[in-house]
């Protein structure tokens, strides 16, 4: 088989995600140094669209113009945020992943301007998010907080921040590294008091099937405990067959000793209703442990409270 010696990489316009380009791009260099790599870049549907995800359908406004550079040859490789990614449906005919990329912070953070936590912000506050998983354990954990709608990649919501839109914000601590802007979080939020997303802090390297030479180089990139943790968690959230507004989070552990863990929470949008479970895999495949996390969430009611929320 022939080796690659140029690869495409399609990729979002957006800051953050040519820093992630960027950060695999520095990864082959050093693991094939005779390849060469150059950017495709793609404006998608989510990033145009600064309304309700759920009228686009979902995450998937994220990755649809990426899937088609791929399938139509304008691009060998793409690098998707794996939270970004709905684990609801298959990829893409013609395309998988090649790799994980060694996972990245999972947790949480919060930007205030004055460098208040929330436990200190006053009532009345607004917290900036659109995200449905952060709406709902806020309200359970911090009730007396407002959530106000705001979209967009990072940068433009920080300057929302700064234009007085909301007066603090909820991002993704690996995100902020990512863009250089981790020197303005106010506080970290525990996994205990805000659990991530499905997929948090994984980058995921997709190919067309038939490209077995862009295959072998992107998955020598791959790191094992990574693909552990985030088949586990995707099986789960396939399982579970939620919907764009379903507030679902959960995370996987692999621990040194080759024991994985999983927790897996499903929220009423009112953080009223919280279910909640947590496995270790024993002799379970990272599949089986996703499926039976889901089941026990599913045997608590997890399916009829997801029904239950319009979409």
């Amino acid at each position: 088989m022939a080796a690659a010696e140029l690869i495409r990489i399609v990729s979002r316009s957006s800051p953050m995600a040519l820093a992630q380009v960027e950060r695999v791009r520095a990864e082959l260099a050093v693991l094939h140094p005779g390849i060469r790599t150059e950017v495709v870049p793609v404006v998608t549907s989510g990033d145009r669209w600064m309304g309700d995800l759920a009228k686009l359908g979902g995450k998937g406004a994220f990755t649809k113009e990426v899937d088609q550079a791929l399938l139509a040859g304008e691009a060998d490789l793409a690098v998707h945020c794996l939270k970004d990614v709905p684990a609801d449906r298959p990829l893409p005919a013609g395309t998988v992943f090649a790799g994980y990329l060694r996972r990245d912070d999972i947790r949480d953070a919060v930007i205030h301007p004055e460098g208040l936590t929330l436990d200190r912000l006053p009532a009345g506050s607004r917290i900036g998010t659109s995200s449905v998983r952060r709406i709902a354990q806020l309200a359970a954990s911090h009730p007396h907080l407002v959530c106000v709608p705001i979209r967009g990649n990072a940068n433009s919501r920080l300057a929302k921040l700064a234009a007085g839109e909301a007066d603090a914000l909820l991002l993704a601590a690996s995100g902020l590294e990512r863009i250089g802007e981790s020197g303005r979080i106010t506080e970290i939020l525990p996994l205990d008091a805000m659990c991530p997303p499905i997929g948090a802090g994984v980058l995921a390297l997709q190919c067309r099937e038939d490209d077995h030479a862009t295959i072998e180089a992107a998955a020598g990139l791959g790191h094992h405990d990574t693909w552990r943790e985030a088949t586990a968690e995707r099986m789960f959230l396939h399982v579970l067959q939620g919907h764009c507004n379903s507030p679902i989070a959960g995370y996987a552990t692999a621990e040194p000793d080759g024991r994985l863990a999983l927790r897996g929470r499903v929220f009423s949008p009112d953080g009223k209703q919280i279910l909640d479970a947590h496995e270790w895999a024993g002799a379970l495949s990272p599949e089986d442990l996703g499926t039976s996390v889901a089941l026990a969430l599913k045997r608590q009611g997890a399916h009829e409270l997801i029904a239950a929320i319009p979409h």
